[in-house]
């Protein structure tokens, strides 16, 4: 007998499900056994897993054990907000949430059982170079960055320090594994995980303590995981402990869309699934419902001479659509100003012959890149032309100075053995501490096996350093103690704005932002980011958002410290997220699960996509390494032409600037690859120009005949 929520909720999925296809429907109602969806480009694949969740509720299952694992926050807001609509508030009690995330979540709960207090650190990615700098004893953020990159990868595989000693092939991996082991020595001293870590620790605690892992077991009645082909082999091993012998999950990706093998992801987690359980249910999903039948074939033609792990043909009831176009330009300039004339043109409904009258918003534009440097041009041509634009992917709202300012303190709220957040705090805004105090004070915690702000309050600080130092230092220490203290009696949202604002004054924070800043306009606008983050906290303690681990806090008031435990995880404000009406421009990865009407994708020449480093002086078609580099390229170029709906334009120019030269260049490989045929592909760009520039005059004389109230005939 159904709940009358439970009759509800099996109402509206058996209502909504008839929005699903048969492959969809199928993907939904297998519950009992492996799943693998092989949602392709465009194929509803966040229907399905939304479906799936309200499906699992009309069966009985709680929702409070159900799992979605996302890789993006931004992906899990929008995951929980289309559950939300499909069995409306009981999708507030599923686990909604990136697996770093749930990391945090598992290490809250049981990390004391690896020495982990709960109000552990989490360091970004400043932190961690800077700890690497101490630890491998030297000043050069580069070289600290390379180590970086390396542990990282190491972790991604399951490595520590001695494993990957163990399996160095060359001096510098043998030293980059022994600062490996110094920098694992302080983050223990520190308290303090990396965000390698919320996958690796996690891992570590279900594979050697057997009761967190039958809780978790327990706990988790399904497990749903979206880009699966983004996996790394970490996450993969963490999947297996969590759904164990029942095997109650489901995978969905698409092997056709990894690109992300840089960093770690590896295609051998979808070639293990059918190995590792024997049971395992393939559903493909090929009908796209967001490009045309034009658009699909030069992708389905471009990434065909990839090898496929399970075959897949997308396929469109959209009808043929306008052709694929190529432009070819003279040069990076030139082939910037014809993107935009398109824009104009495409924008005014000319491109189509759709009429005058029909424009589009700016919004329904994109422009996709590979590299981060070719947006410059494009900018360029865009300001000339009064278009506005958003760059995509440019610097998160929590990388800026100010903003990782404020987080240090609220970390070392959180957890006072936070070595990197208190050394940020002592100095911003600047209190008289010196270096030499500082590294005296150091000294002296390293000989004492203590953090920065223990050793604060020893009796025996003095014998290190002068009263008038111990002082000060210990004044820096009451007053994080009252701020403490203050935030951990803090509920709601008021409460937690008026103390926020008390702390910047006390703190005289934006004397501290203007007398650092030549430009009174930029620390204005820097100060006007203070404002927005303290405001941003204040709603979540007043529960009028989600935190970082997916959890819901709507109607939930929290403590101004609690909020503080989630910020290390978040990367963006959400509120500030606007849907802007502006032109998207975009590198391929950042564009990734997006989509918009029209696309541009520029310098689509070989060297760039395929990307060739310089240093790599065999031919890619010849080296086995870059055999496996152009398919992930291949695959990236398929990323984005799948992201265009109704038209699609591929770039490139005979010449590109190489340092101070300008060189030749070819067509990229993909090109040819697609298919097209040239005859209804190739664009005279004079008669475009030519209608462009009619348009304009005929719009700029219907406005002048409008205001001077006359009849423009």
């Amino acid at each position: 007998m159904m709940t009358g929520f439970a009759a509800f909720v099996s109402l509206t999925v058996t209502c909504m499900s008839s929005d699903l296809n048969l492959p969809q429907i199928e993907a939904v109602q297998h519950v009992n056994g492996p799943c693998l969806v092989l949602a392709g480009a465009g194929s509803g694949k966040t229907r399905v897993i939304t479906h799936k969740i309200g499906h699992l509720i009309q069966l009985g299952l709680e929702p409070e054990r159900i799992a979605a694992i996302t890789f993006t926050n931004k992906a899990a807001a929008e995951m929980r907000e289309r559950a939300k609509q499909l069995v409306g508030r009981e999708a507030q009690k599923v686990v909604i949430c990136t697996f770093h995330a749930l990391g945090v979540r598992m290490l809250r709960q049981n990390g004391e059982a690896l020495g982990l207090k709960n109000n552990f650190s989490i360091l970004d990615t400043d932190d961690v170079t800077s700890i690497l700098k101490d630890a491998g004893g030297t000043t050069d953020a580069a070289t600290a960055r390379q180590w970086q990159w390396a542990i990282s990868l190491w972790k991604n595989q399951g490595l520590n320090a001695a494993m990957a000693e163990a399996q160095a092939s060359n001096d510098n991996e043998r030293i980059t594994a022994r600062i490996m082991a110094r920098y694992e020595e302080r983050l223990s001293a520190y308290q303090s995980v990396d965000f390698d870590d919320l996958i690796g620790l996690p891992l570590k605690l279900l594979q050697q303590h057997q009761e967190v892992r039958s809780q978790w077991q327990q706990q988790m009645g399904h497990v749903l995981v979206d880009e699966y082909q983004d996996t790394n082999a970490t996450q993969y091993e963490v999947l297996k402990l969590l759904v164990g012998e029942r095997a109650r999950f489901t995978a969905v990706g698409d092997d056709d869309q990894s690109i992300y093998g840089w960093r770690g992801a590896t295609l051998d987690n979808l070639q293990r699934l059918p190995q590792d359980f024997p049971a395992l249910k393939v559903v493909k999903l090929e009908q796209n419902y967001r490009s045309t039948s034009a658009i699909l074939q030069a992708a389905n033609n471009v990434i065909g001479p990839n090898p496929k792990l399970f075959p897949k043909t997308l396929f469109s009831e959209l009808g043929a659509g306008e052709p694929v176009r190529v432009i070819d330009a003279d040069n990076e300039e030139h082939e910037a100003e014809r993107i935009v004339s398109r824009i104009q043109s495409l924008r005014s409904g000319n491109e189509t012959g759709e009429g005058v009258s029909q424009f589009r918003a700016w919004k329904d534009f994109a422009v996709l890149y590979r590299a981060n440097h070719q947006s410059r041009m494009l900018e360029k041509a865009l300001r000339k032309a009064a278009i506005p634009y958003k760059v995509s992917g440019g610097q998160s709202f929590f990388d800026r100075a100010e903003i990782r300012d404020l987080c240090a303190w609220l970390r070392l709220l959180v957890n006072n053995d936070d070595d990197p957040a208190f050394l940020r705090c002592v100095t911003t805004p600047k209190r008289g501490i010196g270096h030499t105090t500082l590294q005296k004070l150091g000294e002296f915690a390293t000989q004492y096996r203590c953090s920065l702000f223990e050793a604060v309050f020893s009796h025996s600080l003095i014998a290190a350093l002068p009263q008038r130092a111990v002082d000060s230092l210990q004044a820096f220490g009451n007053e994080i103690n009252d701020l403490q203290y203050r935030a951990r009696h803090t509920q709601g949202a008021e409460a937690a704005l008026a103390l926020l604002t008390q702390w910047l004054k006390d703190l005289d924070y934006e004397k501290h932002l203007y007398d650092g800043e030549e430009s009174e306009k930029l620390a204005a606008a820097r100060w006007a980011n203070v404002m927005d983050f303290i405001d941003w906290m204040a709603m979540r303690c007043g529960g009028e958002a989600d935190d970082a681990a997916g959890v819901s806090l709507m109607n939930e008031s929290k403590t101004l410290l609690e909020v503080a435990q989630t910020i290390a995880l978040l990367s963006t404000l959400s509120e500030r997220e606007k849907d802007q009406d502006v032109v998207t421009l975009s590198t391929l990865h950042a564009a990734k699960g997006l989509e918009w009407p029209h696309v541009a994708m520029v310098g689509v020449n070989e060297g760039l996509l395929p990307f060739k480093p310089e240093e790599d002086g065999v031919s890619l078609q010849q080296d086995a390494l870059n055999l496996t580099r152009i398919q992930e390229e291949r695959r990236l170029m398929y990323v984005g032409i799948t992201r265009a709906q109704r038209s699609l334009v591929v770039s490139w120019s005979r010449k590109r600037k190489k340092g101070r030269e300008m060189v030749s260049a070819l067509p990229s490989r993909f090109i040819a690859e697609m298919a097209l045929s040239t005859a209804t592909t190739k664009e005279d760009p004079r008669e475009k120009l030519r209608a462009l520039r009619a348009e304009f005059a005929q719009r700029v004389q219907a406005e002048q005949s409008e205001k001077s109230g006359s009849d423009p005939n």
